[in-house]
């Protein structure tokens, strides 16, 4: 457990924040504990705010400090909280910040130095509408996607959501989503039929088809910049066991695996069952390289078609099996372990041979250069995005996705743990011209995931102008 600092009989820290001032900090808290209750505020003195930070993934986030933690229980806690922070002045504002499941791995993204954070773990709600038909459930954004499926695998059902069990709702949701139903159902935002939003004066409305729709385009892969989300209302989808695989490979064989998996890849005929992703990893513990092929089939048929390619491969180690989506996920969920200084870097490019083997040298000059970090895990994914994925809702929602003339596209997903401070200036310049370099081998980078994008980037200059235009529409009332 880390500590953190703490006056013995004041609950807030002193410290420089170029965020807002002390007074500002503590008028803040106190207005929040008044109207809300201090029993839902947590200060550095106690055990609920320690806990907070420890649930973030990353040892970046948990090291940030907000002078308090308020855990709303409900739609009207969060209006009311946002309605105290939108009183303070420009001058003396403290901003906040919203936790859902405080994956996203870089400071400030879900939490804040010296302002409020949010933490909407208590808004957790999973409720099913119609055990007869089953056909939507609302969603509490502090859920999990594990808590989802336990809810719905049972039912024979299951939605279009994350593929780890213990990332939140919220942050996934609103910056797009990949599921294992991507290629059937499109982005995770998509399978959203409505939102319930707290905009920046407080009011509640809901976002759908309907009401709000401009509002709704927005929040379906525009992220967390226009209001808080409270809750999130899916489309399920019927869905029984699934059949995974897990193949680890040498590096020896990579020019076959990347052939297989492009082959697996292409836009014509692509199997819409099928979610499967490579990985190229540098295990700084073993400290070799490795490839790791994950791939899963949406229905319970064993070694299907589509993988017959990669069975095929010559393998360290191998397994195969059928199990539910609760379990898939809970599995994924043991890779991703909590604590490690994180980073993440993504784009996306077309997938042929040549880029992906062009990419792999890349990321090979680049694990050489960061082998001497401590703990490291230098792992490159390469994840299919068909058209059948991409361009299915591409006209309704804010990813600018349109006029992609059906070509197969290729998420290129670096991901970085290690243990040491001292490497984060070696990790983040190494990452960083990592992607310049893969920028460089096409003439534009065709897609930057918000999800999985760092703190240095502008990302809404990468929505098309189209998207922009839509989402910055004048509205009713002000967001977030």
């Amino acid at each position: 457990m880390r500590k953190y600092p703490t006056l013995p009989n004041y609950p807030f820290p002193i410290h420089n924040s170029s965020t807002c001032n002390f007074n500002t900090e503590v008028k803040q808290c106190l207005a929040l504990a008044s109207t809300l209750g201090p029993s839902n505020l947590a200060y550095p003195s106690n055990t609920s705010y320690t806990d907070s930070l420890s649930s973030y993934y990353s040892a970046q986030q948990e090291s940030v400090h907000p002078a308090c933690i308020l855990f709303p229980r409900t739609t009207s806690d969060v209006s009311s909280a946002i309605k105290i922070l939108a009183k303070a002045t420009t001058d003396g504002i403290c901003k906040f910040a919203i936790k859902s499941g405080g994956h996203t791995s870089w400071v400030g993204s879900s939490n804040i130095d010296g302002g409020v954070t949010l933490d909407l773990q208590f808004l957790n709600s999973v409720e099913v509408s119609g055990e007869a038909d089953a056909t939507i459930v609302k969603v509490g954004p502090g859920a999990t996607w594990g808590t989802i499926y336990q809810k719905l695998d049972p039912l024979g059902l299951t939605v279009a959501g994350g593929r780890v069990a213990g990332v939140g709702v919220g942050g996934l949701t609103l910056g797009g989503g990949i599921s294992h139903l991507s290629a059937q159902h499109g982005w995770t935002c998509d399978t959203v039929l409505n939102f319930q939003v707290v905009l920046s004066d407080g009011s509640i409305v809901d976002a759908n088809a309907n009401q709000n729709p401009d509002l709704f385009f927005a929040l379906r892969g525009g992220s967390n910049n226009f209001g808080v989300v409270t809750r999130l209302d899916f489309e399920t989808f019927p869905q029984g066991d699934l059949w995974t695989a897990s193949l680890v490979c040498s590096t020896e064989v990579v020019d076959s695996n990347i052939r297989e998996f492009v082959n697996a890849s292409k836009a014509e005929g692509y199997d819409e069952n099928a979610s499967f992703i490579m990985s190229f990893a540098y295990i700084g513990s073993m400290g070799t390289s490795i490839i790791a092929n994950t791939l899963l089939y949406t229905k319970p048929i064993a070694n299907p078609p589509v993988y017959q390619g990669f069975m095929k491969l010559p393998t360290i180690q191998s397994s195969s099996s059928f199990k539910n989506m609760s379990t898939s996920a809970l599995e994924a969920d043991a890779m991703v372990p909590k604590g490690a200084r994180s980073l993440y870097r993504t784009c996306t490019v077309v997938s042929t041979e040549e880029m992906i083997k062009a990419v792999y040298r890349l990321w090979t000059e680049a694990a050489d250069k960061v082998k001497g970090a401590k703990d490291i895990s230098w792992v490159l994914s390469v994840d299919p995005l068909p058209p059948a994925f991409y361009g299915r809702e591409a006209g309704s929602n804010a990813l600018g996705l349109t006029g992609r003339e059906g070509k197969a596209l290729l998420i290129v997903l670096l991901d970085v743990r290690w243990s040491g401070e001292g490497d984060d200036d070696l990790i983040t310049k190494t990452a960083r011209k990592l992607f310049d370099d893969v920028s460089a081998l096409v003439a534009v980078v065709l897609f930057y995931h918000s999800s999985a994008r760092i703190m240095e980037t502008d990302i809404i200059t990468f929505y098309r102008s189209r998207s922009k235009q839509r989402s910055s529409k004048p509205m009713t009332h002000s967001y977030t």
